[in-house]
């Protein structure tokens, strides 16, 4: 909005004037703020996993992994989470958790072979953190375009929910140990707080 001065009968008015932003430029901002965060985010994960060791203690080593790994594969045919021990039909399982109250128990994901090939997987991330930065873009759109403290918050805001719906629920529910979820709190709230940073000042940009 622009604002100017004009006399009439002697006397000083103002005269407002708004601008309204095209459709174009709107959308240029949308998907350049969205690509730009998704690169922020993703290079985060790649820095946090591969570069800075956020992850390095997620998973313990087992020293017994090879003996471990024979039995698995030879008793196992079909990939999946399983949970050690468990019920094979849902009318025992009742039975089953009265029975392992106090006793070890252990939760497995198990696969036939190990794929090193991440490229599809590198591109499935990237394309994922475009929607989601686009979704946040939009929600923080809906009634005008918000100052840049405010996007930094809703940004923030957003990490810290996908880290307690995700992986804090699973320690919750399923007691997922805190040395391989701390990490993920880490991305949530430095990822989300970069990307943040980006669309405050991208959004409010002149």
């Amino acid at each position: 909005m622009h604002t100017g001065e004009f006399k009439r009968s002697g006397q000083k008015q103002k005269l407002f004037i708004f601008y309204i932003e095209p459709k174009p430029t709107i959308m240029k901002r949308y998907i350049v703020g969205s690509v730009i965060g998704a690169i922020i985010i993703f290079g985060w994960q790649g820095l946090s996993w591969m570069v800075v060791g956020v992850h390095d203690g997620g998973m313990k080593y087992h020293p017994a992994q090879k003996e471990i790994m024979n039995v698995l594969s030879a008793n196992t045919t079909e990939e999946g989470l399983y949970m050690l021990p468990n019920a094979a039909t849902k009318d025992e399982h009742e039975a089953v958790m009265k029975e392992m109250e106090g006793k070890p128990w252990a939760s497995i994901i198990y696969h036939k072979s190990f794929k090193p090939d991440m490229t599809m997987l590198m591109i499935r991330a990237f394309l994922v953190d475009i929607f989601l930065v686009m979704s946040l873009i939009y929600v923080l759109t809906r009634g005008g375009m918000p100052v840049a403290r405010r996007v930094f918050s809703g940004s923030v805001a957003l990490g810290l929910a996908f880290f307690l719906w995700g992986p804090y629920m699973g320690h919750i529910w399923f007691d997922l140990p805190w040395h391989m979820i701390k990490g993920d709190l880490i991305d949530s709230l430095v990822a989300w707080s970069l990307c943040g940073v980006w669309l405050g000042w991208w959004l409010n940009r002149k």
